[in-house]
């Protein structure tokens, strides 16, 4: 893990809760942690986490950062009025979607992938406890110890993975003191999981439609099978992207343009930003069976992309989404609709028709897939 600057144990937050994380036993209880500011005392419980870690955190909490893109993203729909500093930055195509308060949120940068953490600037945010939240690696642990070292802020790992979103939010609602809210949010995500599993057993591995998610301006990386990025992927199609070694980034795997046509998938997913756009004039794209079928659709990607970079909560629409493309006769429910849903639900945003056309436009073949 890189850290971009180290802090002293001394810093005015550490004056303020005295907090750090407690190796122990199982169990949870409340105590009275005195602070150095007369006359005042806080109180803490004790929180396991997902990687089995015993922290101390504050009894009512306000004031949370995320480690991440991944995290911030489950958490601006169950407490976004906690978020005092913002682990990516939100783009302003997403103005009138996200709170407009969040904008003007500070920006520290992210504990893993581009590891651009300003511990100094996450510190003076004041946040109470570090919220991280995603795949459950073999380093999680240390690397929250050591981010704690150095900030004295408690930081709680919550693991999240396609299939257990659920209970990623029932988990969060019991950190947060939101358990109504995380519970709304769970079994929504436990609808649209069960119901997705439920379509694929009908379908079955012998009729997954193969298929590519692709990514890059020039369309030669690809979401390798078995990584964590390609969960969605995997799940709904037969990904005939194997590679040695999955890259866990977000771009996926480079590959070149004569690995693609050897695959020649039934249907070509491009991530947004991609190709897209261009392949139907280029000759040798034009060589793939999905491309001259026009079986080739682009993520919808707003405020986030569908299938995932990074693969947090908003994968959801894409188990929503895709599964109508790729199954139609398995599907008796709307998409639009119940895309509409989540972005009341999540994001308390009313999707009308007009602007759910605009950002499908590109996510549905112009003929029926046969």
């Amino acid at each position: 893990m890189m850290l971009k600057k180290s802090v002293s144990r001394l810093l005015v937050f550490a004056l303020c809760f005295g907090l750090t994380a407690c190796a122990g036993g199982g169990g949870s209880s409340d105590k009275l942690t005195d602070s150095l500011e007369e006359g005042t005392a806080v109180k803490t419980r004790m929180f396991v986490d997902d990687a089995g870690r015993e922290v101390e955190i504050p009894e009512d909490l306000n004031a949370i950062v995320a480690s991440g893109p991944l995290a911030q993203i489950v958490l601006l729909a169950l407490a976004p009025d906690m978020l005092v500093g913002l682990a990516a930055q939100v783009g302003e195509s997403a103005r009138g979607i996200i709170p407009e308060e969040l904008f003007d949120l500070p920006y520290f940068g992210q504990l893993y992938g581009s590891a651009n953490l300003n511990v100094e600037e996450l510190a003076a945010a004041g946040p109470q406890v570090i919220v991280d939240i995603g795949e459950l690696k073999s380093g999680v642990a240390e690397d929250l110890g050591s981010l704690e070292e150095q900030t004295t802020i408690p930081a709680v790992f919550v693991s999240a993975t396609l299939d257990t979103m659920a209970e990623t939010y029932r988990t969060l609602g019991r950190l947060l003191g939101r358990e109504e809210r995380a519970e709304e949010l769970a079994r929504f995500c436990e609808k649209v999981y069960s119901r997705t599993v439920s379509i694929m057993e009908e379908v079955g591995e012998e009729m997954k439609r193969n298929a590519l998610y692709v990514t890059g301006e020039e369309g030669l990386n690809v979401l390798a099978r078995g990584s964590y990025h390609a969960e969605l992927i995997d799940l709904l199609v037969n990904n005939l992207a194997v590679a040695e070694n999955p890259s866990s980034k977000g771009s996926g795997n480079e590959v070149t343009m004569d690995q693609l046509l050897l695959w020649d998938p039934e249907v070509i997913i491009f991530a947004p930003g991609s190709i897209y756009s261009e392949v139907k004039e280029m000759d040798t794209w034009k060589e793939m069976d999905a491309i001259a079928q026009g079986k080739y659709v682009e993520t919808p990607s707003l405020p986030y992309n569908w299938v995932g970079d990074p693969p947090s909560v908003q994968r959801y629409l894409g188990l929503i989404w895709l599964p109508a493309l790729l199954y139609p006769e398995y599907c008796n429910y709307d998409v639009k609709e119940e895309v509409q849903e989540y972005y009341r639900l999540f994001y308390d945003y009313e999707l009308t028709d007009e602007k759910y056309e605009t950002l499908t436009a590109h996510a549905f073949f112009d003929t029926a897939l046969q």
